[in-house]
Formats: C-alpha cells, structure tokens, sequence
C-alpha cells in the first residue's frame, strides 16, 4: 500500500469505526469491536508510514487534487509518523481497557465513539500541513474530550470539567486570532509556504504578536505552567482507563504543535520566537509540576502533577534548539506518551485490585498483587529516569545537549527535577505498594485482574523496555525527525515541489 493511501486509512479508520459504534451502542459487544478494529486498523497504517518515511522521506497528500498551497494538504514525514504509532497504540490499550473496566453508564454515552473521534483529531493534528488544519483537528479532539469528560457523574468532576473546557476556548481563540493574524500578514497558512515567506519578510510586531499568541495557545494546551493549573483538577477526576489517553495524547499534541510550527515554520535562521520566554517557561513547568505531585497523597493526583513536570522537559528540548535538543525532544515525546499512559492504566489495576489508589488507605498492593507492582515498577522507573529504561535516554541525551550548548541552568534543573521525581515514585511506592495490608481491606476490597488487561499493561510495559534497549535506532530516528524539522527542505519539495516560487508577501 502506497504511503498516500496509508494517509486515508489512517484518516477513515478512526472515522468509520466511531460511526459503527455510535451506531451499534446499544449492542456492546458489537459497538466495542467495531472501536477496537478501527484502532488497530489505524496502528497498522501508523506503522506503515513509519516504515515509509523511518530514512528521512516526505509524503503529502492533496486533498481534492488541490495543489498546496491553496488546497489542504495532509503530510507524514518521520516525526508525524513517530507521534502517530505511539499514540494510536495508547488509544487502544485504553479502549481495550474502557470495555474491561467502564461501568454501563459510559457505553451509553458512545464512550467508544467519542475515543474514536478523539483519535480522529489526534492522526489528523499530526498530518495536516497548514495552521488552520492544525486549529480545526485540534477543535475535534478537543470537542471529543470536552464530551468524554461530561460524562463523569459528580460534582467534583463537574467542575474539573468546566474549568478545562473554558481555559481549552480560551486557548483556541488565541491560537484562531494568531492563525487571522498570520494570514492577514503573509497570506498564506500552508506550512511549507509560510516557512517560505517567512524567510524572506521583514521582522515585523504584527508576526511578533502572533506567534505569542501561539505561545498562549499551545502553552494552555500543552499545560505549561503558569497555564497549566486546569490539569491537576480534570485528569483524576476521569476513569483511569480515559485519563490514560487524555494523558497519553492532549498535551503531547500541543507540545507537537510547538515543535512543528515554532521548530519548523517560524524559526529564521535557527533562532526560535520567544526563545527566552519558552525556556523560562519550561524550568517553571519542571520544577512547579514536580513539587506538586511530591505534595500529593494520591496516585491519579501525583501522576496529573507529574504530567506538567515532564512537558516541561519536552519544552525545554525545545527552547535549547539545538539538533540534539530537538531529537531529545522528540524521543523524550516519543517515551512519555507510552509511559504515562501505561501509569494511568495501572492505577485503573490499582483501584480495581484495591478498591482506591489514595496513599493512606491503600497498603501492602505489592503482596497481594506482585504482578500489578511489577507493571507498575517498569514505567515508574522509566518515568524517574533510571538505567536501562527509555526515561535514563530522553533524560541524559536532553541533558547532553544543555551541556554541549554550555546551558547550565538547564542541566541543573535536569538533574534536579529527575531526583524529585524518584522521590515522588518512591512514596507511591513505599505507601501504596509496601507493607501490609489492613486485613478488612483485603477482605473487602480486592479483586481478581482480568487477564486481558494485565496483558495490556505488559505490553506497554514491553514498549518501554525496548524504547530503552533499542535507544539507539530510535534515537537515530528522532534525529531524522529533528533534521526534518530544522532543514525541512524535503518537506518543502514533497508539499510544493522543487519548482515552487515564493510569491512577495504583502
């Protein structure tokens, strides 16, 4: 199959399996095939992009037979392929572990529908190749997960949910009024034209004021701090089968917004918009996320903290914008979807076991259950950054390239932030895992793990062991991605042509 068809299928999957399932909702077992088919279906044409671009290859896709850059065009080179495996695998370890573990008051809300349409908007943020494009997925998946989160019963998750839709419409008029701004000033959205145009116009306040803007939009979305206090109060009020994939994908989108569009577009002569403010932004995230999940006592709210802390590492990568920082960036991306997610999916293991995952009334879960403390020590390792797991790479390669670009402050928080959060890893361990159990709690509240989803987790479990094993090969194809973004001519030539003239920007 030829990679532009791979393109559509990857497209239509998701978008006929959430209308099968939408349509077979009152038939579960039916409804929940047709999900779990059309995630596999979209793993497989993931990978298969991958394979086609994994040497550095470029393959757009014209919409309509509209040439770019007047008609929409989708684009799978090796950093939207990377993003797109990764993440469609989470998508279907937290469907297969919605049609375990989700209660029938969800099925009745097309719960498979809405994470369907949810994965819609995800490939297709990936692939699109113009601002607008990026603005209308990211109002799909966004409308996607403003719907699975209304159906969380409670009053706590009501107002989890309210604060997370507003500050989300907040952040898209910003990046809608960014994307006018931009056009209004260089005519065009297409990224490979705008890159084009952009090298050629004057600095101007106009691009300036725009892509700050962008830094608003995509920062609310990827959870930066100090516009990141929405997470901590809507993720743990969701199922941990449905937080895992809002975990897994909603602010790793927005950071490949900032890597595409700032990575890519905007930045003239390897000097990146708002540099400084980035970077400033990222130790905050770092550090303020860190500090408070070591401040939590329960696993969903310490794993929610944790969230922000690591997309502070993926941003600094950024606002570093070296060719290492960039690929450290990206396989830092590439290891956090895999291993928060599969954090998440514990912690459902943890409550199903156990009946709670709050540290003070949880105990002893490593006794009664090695096998869940085993699938949660894998990620839980990774995530603190310890050898031979993939977190120990995406941290001492980010840390390699804040001393080769002699960024002191950089490595400092580097280092300190990972030794922050062992200590944090360590007290889910030591209160949750550790010790014994109260005897009326192991009466009462355990149970038996079905074996489907501990086979789920493992294989998470897996991906993230041979992230690490095999650090070198997909570290050498995060440097590809990084290479793609910084010398994006291949890029350029496959959405343009090599013939392509840049018209005078107005």
């Amino acid at each position: 199959m030829t990679p532009e068809n791979l393109i559509v299928v990857a497209l239509l999957a998701p978008l006929i399996g959430a209308v099968l399932s939408y349509f077979f909702q009152t038939r579960h077992t039916v409804s929940a095939a047709c999900a779990l088919v059309a995630a596999s279906l979209g793993l497989f044409a993931s990978i298969g992009l991958l394979q086609a671009t994994a040497d550095g290859s470029v393959h757009a896709l014209a919409m309509g037979d509209w040439e770019a850059p007047f008609g929409i065009v989708m684009v799978a080179d090796t950093f939207a392929s990377l993003m797109m495996v990764i993440c469609q695998l989470v998508v279907l370890a937290s469907l297969i572990f919605s049609v375990k573990m989700l209660p029938v008051h969800y099925r009745r809300r097309s719960v498979y529908a809405l994470t369907l349409t949810l994965s819609l908007g995800t490939t297709g943020a990936f692939l699109t190749g113009d601002l607008f494009n990026l603005y209308v997925w990211f109002e799909v998946l966004l409308l996607s997960s403003f719907a699975l989160m209304a159906i969380v019963p409670g009053k706590t998750a009501r107002a989890g949910t309210w604060r997370y839709v507003v500050i989300n419409l907040v952040s898209s008029l910003l990046f809608l009024a960014a994307a006018g701004l931009i056009y209004g000033k260089t005519g065009t959205l297409n990224f490979a034209d705008l890159h084009l145009r952009l090298q050629e116009a004057p600095k101007s306040f106009l691009l300036d004021s725009s892509t700050a803007l962008l830094v608003g939009a995509f920062g609310i979305k990827s959870a930066l701090i100090p516009l990141a206090f929405w997470l901590p109060s809507s993720y743990p009020s969701v199922p941990p089968a449905l937080s895992a994939m809002f975990a897994g994908l909603l602010t790793k989108v927005g950071l490949y917004a900032f890597f595409r569009v700032f990575g890519m577009v905007f930045a003239i002569d390897e000097v990146l918009p708002h540099q400084t403010v980035l970077f400033v932004l990222a130790l905050l995230t770092m550090l303020g996320g860190v500090l408070g999940a070591v401040g939590q006592n329960d696993m969903r709210r310490i794993l929610s903290f944790h969230i922000i802390s690591q997309v502070g590492y993926m941003a600094l990568a950024l606002a570093i914008y070296t060719p290492l920082a960039v690929a450290a960036g990206i396989y830092y991306l590439f290891h956090h979807i895999v291993v928060k997610a599969n954090l998440f999916l514990v912690t459902a293991l943890v409550e199903n076991h156990a009946g709670s995952s709050h540290l003070d009334t949880v105990r002893g879960v490593a006794r009664s259950s090695p096998i869940i403390a085993l699938l949660f020590a894998v990620p839980a390792l990774s995530l603190a950054g310890l050898p031979p797991l993939s977190g120990f790479f995406a941290k001492f390669s980010l840390l390699k390239a804040a001393l080769a670009d002699s960024d002191w402050l950089a490595a400092l928080f580097v280092a300190l932030v990972g030794i922050l959060t062992i200590f944090s890893m360590l007290k889910i361990w030591r209160n949750l895992f550790w010790g014994e159990a109260q005897e009326e709690e192991a009466a009462t509240s355990r149970k038996s793990t079905p074996l489907s989803l501990i086979v789920t987790s493992a294989s998470l479990a897996a991906v993230t062991i041979l992230i690490g094993v095999a650090a070198g090969p997909v570290f050498g194809m995060a440097q590809i991605a990084a290479d793609s973004l910084m010398q994006p001519q291949p890029y350029l030539d496959a959405v343009l042509g090599p013939d392509y003239e840049t018209p005078i920007t107005p």
